[in-house]
């Protein structure tokens, strides 16, 4: 078992994993100046992006729930990974060859576990796809032949064969060095009743499942031999450390980008509707696992969209149901409507009135078919309207009472009160209430109360950020902030400055608390600009602490100067600070002297005057270097 990797190329991984492209895969970056990117944060459900990540220095932080570090640690959280699983996952991508010192392995989980079960989901996909060309794979192409999928769609999205052979993978795995216990952890095999080990697959098409990043963490199975009735007609790769079915969806990995141009995504049923959708220009299409559609799907497709605010967002995304037209279509459409609220998008739904799937409708009218399906969607409120409205007989008074009191509620549910005004008029339209203003003041009624009853105080003002603290001055820690900064972001500019501010330099708590780090990391003349540093002083602040949190958040804050001038106003800024502590023993020195001549003691005044006059002289020395400085 492997040991503790070496620092060395730890620090290999961070130089060569570009931080922007290894959290672009997960979350849309636009540039927020200052050479930062923002983005959703994929840590906590928010509106408006507050994660921000600077490139130059190797560091996100979010500034909503103080996520942040390094692009090793947005790994680990990301994808659930021990420090080395994390390291060793960049390692793979990035071509860095790691090398282990002595002791023992990660006290977390097993060293490498992940990157050990992808590499044998990647080899467990490319045995299925050879699979699919022999002979006895004839069924699962005679499938895809009939689905209006030709060889060449088959190998553009991975398909394969799980062949008839009890252990014909596990022993191809075991071949390739893997244990039993890793391919029973991975969900490709399984103890049989006789307690062998045996495939999870057999005699079944295959759609290998990838993660954001594009690797195989699962796989979709579908029954083609009609003697094959002893499990259900699909079968998905079980929860694994790896595969969480309610985080995943089939064809992000290649719908991801066209999701966040086109600030629309188009969510289809099944492998063979992404298929068609994407054959047919519909490359924005995805579906689920083997699960309903629910919140945690809805949170990677948001964070997929970095807009300005919500308003922004309901006016530029959007999200397209497609349902098959039964009744199960009908309560998947239902249960998607529960989360439409969580888009922060507008949805709509897109039903074939034959009751056609996108799969359907490419085989009996073509691509045309398919694309004409997606547009002609409808608002998905206007949808479970009518459904609604339809399943009663408004012609009576129990009947139409009935809907209303299902359909009212849901009216009052929208956030926009135009938008509200307008359903409340379409339904009475629907429900045939002759005065459109008795549904408004249900409508409003009901909006109002919900209002009332989730009002909450507005959160304080976030850690570390000046006002923060009570009896400091807000330009003072502003002041205070940006030294900081300044610390953290270009310690080798600062260094001999920030080093000689005494212990009286700081007012506001953390930012005494940060300086304290930095002075136990060695001081600033230790210091280089970049993850290591910040990660060097956040060692000595107390896990889980207002001021760990804000060494992320100061780390990645651009400096106020912009870009241009950041070394001068950096060194300006600490320069600043110092002649204001002066300013201050100036201050209360000549306050002593005031009260020395009240009592007369002229020689402790004349000893304190001339301390005051070297005060006073270094605060104009100072004061001309940082007007120099900013100049």
């Amino acid at each position: 078992m492997a040991g503790r990797i070496r620092d060395e190329d730890i620090a290999a991984v961070r130089e060569r994993s570009d931080i922007a492209e290894v959290i672009g895969a997960h979350v849309e970056l636009r540039n927020a100046g200052g050479g930062n990117l923002k983005g959703i944060c994929p840590f906590h459900d928010e509106k408006s992006p507050s994660l921000s990540v600077s490139p130059s220095r190797g560091l996100f932080h979010c500034f909503g729930c103080s996520a942040g570090g390094d692009v090793i640690r947005f790994v680990e959280r990301i994808e659930h990974l021990s420090f080395s699983e994390a390291v060793e996952s960049l390692a793979s991508k990035a071509g860095v060859q790691l090398r282990y010192a002595d002791g023992g392995p990660s006290p977390n989980r097993p060293s490498g576990q992940r990157a050990r079960l992808v590499e044998a989901h990647t080899l467990a996909a490319a045995f299925y796809q050879e699979q699919l060309a022999t002979a006895e794979a004839q069924p699962a192409r005679d499938f895809l032949t009939s689905r209006g999928f030709d060889a060449a769609a088959g190998n553009q999205f991975g398909c394969g064969y799980a062949p008839a052979g009890w252990d014909s993978l596990t022993k191809h795995l075991l071949g390739r060095g893997f244990s039993s216990a890793e391919l029973t952890l991975a969900g490709l095999s399984r103890e049989s009743g006789r307690g062998s080990l045996i495939d999870r697959f057999h005699r079944r098409l295959l759609w290998p499942i990838k993660d954001l990043g594009g690797e195989v963490v699962g796989f979709g199975a579908r029954r083609i031999h009609e003697d094959d009735k002893i499990e259900a007609k699909y079968l998905n790769t079980p929860e694994t450390p790896i595969y969480k079915k309610s985080q995943l969806l089939y064809g992000m990995d290649v719908a991801k980008r066209e999701i966040a141009k086109q600030g629309q995504a188009v969510i289809v049923e099944g492998y063979t509707d992404v298929m068609a959708c994407h054959l047919a220009g519909v490359t924005t299409a995805v579906a689920t696992c083997g699960t309903a559609f629910g919140g945690e799907h809805v949170n990677v497709i948001r964070r997929l969209w970095s807009s300005n605010s919500a308003e922004e967002a309901q006016a530029t995304t959007k999200v397209i149901f497609t349902f098959d037209g039964d009744s199960a279509g009908m309560k998947a459409a239902e249960r998607a409507f529960k989360d439409e609220q969580k888009f922060l998008a507008q949805t709509f739904v897109a039903i074939d009135p034959a009751g056609k799937d996108p799969c359907d409708l490419r085989q009996a009218g073509g691509d045309p078919a398919v694309r004409a399906l997606i547009e002609s969607n409808v608002p998905m409120l206007r949808f479970m309207l009518g459904t609604i409205i339809k399943r009663f007989d408004v012609d009576t008074v129990e009947g139409r009472v009935a809907a209303l009191n299902l359909t009212v509620p849901l009216v009052a549910q929208i956030k926009d009160p135009s938008h509200r005004f307008e359903y409340a008029r379409e339904l009475a339209r629907l429900s045939g209430v002759a005065n459109p203003d008795e549904i408004l003041s249900r409508v409003r009624g009901m909006a109002r109360a919900a209002e009332n009853h989730h009002q909450r105080p507005q959160p304080g003002t976030p850690a570390g950020q000046p006002g923060s603290v009570p009896g400091v001055p807000p330009k003072v820690g502003q002041a205070e902030r940006e030294v900081i900064k300044a610390a953290l972001q270009l310690p080798e500019v600062v260094a001999e400055q920030f080093d000689q501010l005494g212990p009286q330099a700081f007012l506001t708590a953390v930012h005494q608390q940060l300086q304290n780090a930095i002075a136990a990391a060695g001081g600033a003349t230790t210091g280089k600009t970049g993850p290591a540093w910040v990660e060097r002083v956040s060692e000595h602040l107390p896990p889980g602490s207002e001021a760990r949190a804000a060494v992320n958040a100061l780390a990645v804050e651009p400096l106020r100067s912009g870009t241009d001038a950041q070394p001068r106003y950096a060194e300006a800024m600490v320069v600043n600070l110092a002649e204001q502590v002066v300013a201050r023993e100036v201050a209360q020195l000549k306050s002593k002297v005031q009260r020395l001549d009240a009592v007369g003691d002229a020689e402790e005044q004349g000893r304190l005057f001339g301390q005051l006059m070297q005060l006073e002289q270094r605060r104009r020395a100072l004061r001309s270097r940082a007007i120099g400085g900013e100049s």
